[in-house]
This record gives structure tokens, sequence and C-alpha cells, in this order.
């Protein structure tokens, strides 16, 4: 076996921070979720004021008796105050104690590592906020600011006579700025302003939105979070569905008990049929380049090549002088000779001692 070290200055080339890798988000690999499933389990009969159900619905890409059945996404309701879901109980003071409030404490822990501050939008602070949460497993380093394509049906606040909300981050009209993403106050990374738009470009020059809100919510890429206002939500949307605290029972399809402010938000989305999040990756690559001399790897430690009963001597005597061999694989050792890494080629190459050799090796990391 024959090692040669590898030349530092001309050997090993690395290139950082390439153009990102970019995929689909959804395990189905398509590029827009547009069939959403609940689990089957949810029903009238499972609801309680503590139950799951309370707290968030899962959607899923396939019904849930099919194997290729997967949580894409969950998505919660909050309300700083209580409201919108059945207090925990009916005791005296219990008043606001509910799931929407445990919601809204734990984002705000999260985004804010602060028990007391409040999502602002803009300058409007909303009671009430939806946050969708794309499962950790469906996305790679982070999801990718631009393609953020959300469909929710119902009235167009910014185009009444459009059937649907079409929503997107600004990443592209923030254009290459040092506010890009905004990192003031979070401690999930940067974040983009929810508007109304595609391919992360507002719509019109303007903004028409609620109390001076600068956007429908915020996008998180680094921590998959899309949190949005829930003020913006509060008008009328769809077929006589109007979000937050007084969503019809009759619209929820899963409880005749209480009002499910979430599901309501899930059923406008999945009706739409329209949602785009890609995922991307920072693939850094690191080149070797693997020089076989005319006068290196000519020899193998094939048994067949030599002899079992004199060892180390060539079997076959026209192979003494002129041997042929073919290189098939690359093996990259450390200075301890532990092989690291296996490079297999595509097919063989023929060496002897008038040919010379040059393999380039490339690692992604």
């Amino acid at each position: 076996m024959s090692l040669t070290r590898f030349d530092e200055a001309n050997d090993i080339v690395i290139l950082e921070n390439p153009s990102p890798l970019v995929t689909s988000t959804w395990s189905t690999n398509d590029n827009n979720l547009d069939t959403n499933f609940t689990s089957s389990v949810l029903s009238a009969s499972v609801i309680s004021t503590t139950g799951s159900i309370q707290y968030y619905i899962d959607a899923y890409n396939a019904v849930s008796t099919s194997n290729a059945s997967a949580v894409q996404y969950s998505l919660a309701y909050g309300h700083r105050h209580g409201s919108g879901s059945p207090d925990f109980t009916n005791d005296t003071g219990s008043f606001g104690f509910s799931a929407a409030r445990v919601n809204y404490n734990q984002y705000r822990q999260l985004v804010f590592q602060d028990e007391t501050q409040n999502f602002t939008f803009g300058t409007h602070t909303p009671d009430s906020i939806y946050v969708i949460n794309v499962n950790r497993a469906n996305y790679k380093q982070r999801l990718s600011a631009g393609s953020l394509s959300l469909f929710i049906s119902g009235a167009n606040i910014d185009t009444p006579t459009d059937s649907k909300l079409k929503l997107t981050d600004d990443s592209v009209s923030r254009g290459a700025t040092a506010n890009n993403p905004n990192y003031v106050g979070t401690n999930l990374g940067g974040y983009y302003n929810i508007v109304s738009g595609s391919n992360g470009i507002i719509s019109g020059s303007t903004i028409n939105q609620k109390g001076g809100s600068s956007s429908y919510g915020h996008f998180y890429p680094h921590a998959g979070l899309i949190i949005l206002n829930g003020d913006m939500f509060a008008a009328k949307v769809g077929t006589g569905a109007t979000l937050q605290q007084d969503l019809p029972q009759t619209n929820t399809g899963l409880s005749t008990n209480y009002d499910l402010n979430h599901i309501g938000m899930y059923q406008l989305i999945s009706s739409s049929n329209h949602f785009i999040i890609d995922t991307e990756e920072d693939v850094n690559s690191q080149f070797y380049f693997v020089r076989a001399k005319n006068s290196e790897f000519n020899y193998t430690n094939n048994p067949s090549f030599t002899s079992g009963s004199s060892k180390g001597t060539i079997l076959f005597s026209t192979m003494r002088m002129n041997p042929k061999v073919f290189i098939t694989t690359v093996g990259m050792y450390n200075d301890a000779n532990d092989l690291l890494a296996v490079a297999k080629l595509s097919q063989p190459i023929a060496k002897d001692f008038t040919k010379e050799a040059l393999i380039r090796v490339k690692l992604d990391f």
C-alpha cells in the first residue's frame, strides 16, 4: 500500500460559504403542500380543557392510516389574556388561565426570553397570535427566505376582490442591507416581516394593514416559526367564519363545546391548497487533488497479483517489469494511518509506468 501526504498549498482547496443548497421542506419532496390532513383521533369525545387539541393541531401530508403520513407543521393559537380557549377550571380566580394563555407565554419566552414582552408588529401590539411551527425533521439548516408562499382562504384584506390572502416574507424587498433580517429583540436569530405579496416581495408600494402594523406577522427561518398577527385575521374571512375569540362552532368541524381558533385557521390554510416554503443549508466543499505519478501506484495488494508460496513475488512474469493495474478507490488517512474516508471512482483508471493520473476528491460538509 502506497501512502502520499497531501501538500496543503497545492493539493487542497477549500471553498467556504458557496450558494446554499435549497430543497423542498415537505416530506413528500413536493414544493407545494396542497393537501392537508389531521389526525383521525380528533373528535369531540377526546377534547377536554387540558387536552392537546386545545394547544395545537398537527397537519399531515397524508391520511393517518397511510405509511407515508407524517406531521408537516403544527398550528397553535395564543392570547396574552387567555381568551379564545376554555379556562382550565371553573374555580374563582381562574379566569384567563387557559391553553391560549400558555401558548402565548411559551412563545414569548422562546422568542424574547422575557415573560413580560408582548408581540408587536410594526406599531401594533395585538392580544392574540397564530403560530405555524414547521416540523424540525422536515428542514435542514434553516427555512429559505423569499420562498414562503402561504395562501389563506377568505376575503383578501389588501385586495377585496381576491378570494385568498397571499402571504410571503419581505426578504427580497428589504434588499441586501444591514437590517436584513431584523435581529432586534429576538432569541431565535433574525426574522422577516410577513406581508401580502409573493416570492419575498411586498404587493404594491404601501401596506394596508390594521393599526399601523407593518406586517401580518414575523417569519423566523432559523427556528422554523411563522408567528401571525392575530388582529389581522379578526375580520370576516372565508364563508362566514370570523377568526379570533368568536370563531363559530359550526366551522370547527371537530368540537361542539369550544371555539378553537387554531382549527379554524388550519381549515382556512388547508382549503387554500397552497403552502410553499423551501429549506436550505450552507454546504462547504473541500477538494483534494490526488496525483498518481508515473512511478507511483503501479502495484496492487490484491492477492491474485503475487505468488502465495513466495511472499512478495509477482505471480506473472509479464507483469514484473511492466505491471498494469487499475485504480478504483482512493483512501484518505490521518497521520496515525487510520482510514477516514473512501472515494470510489465512477470507472477504473488504467495505470502503469507510462501513465499518470490526477483524481479530484470532493468532500461536502
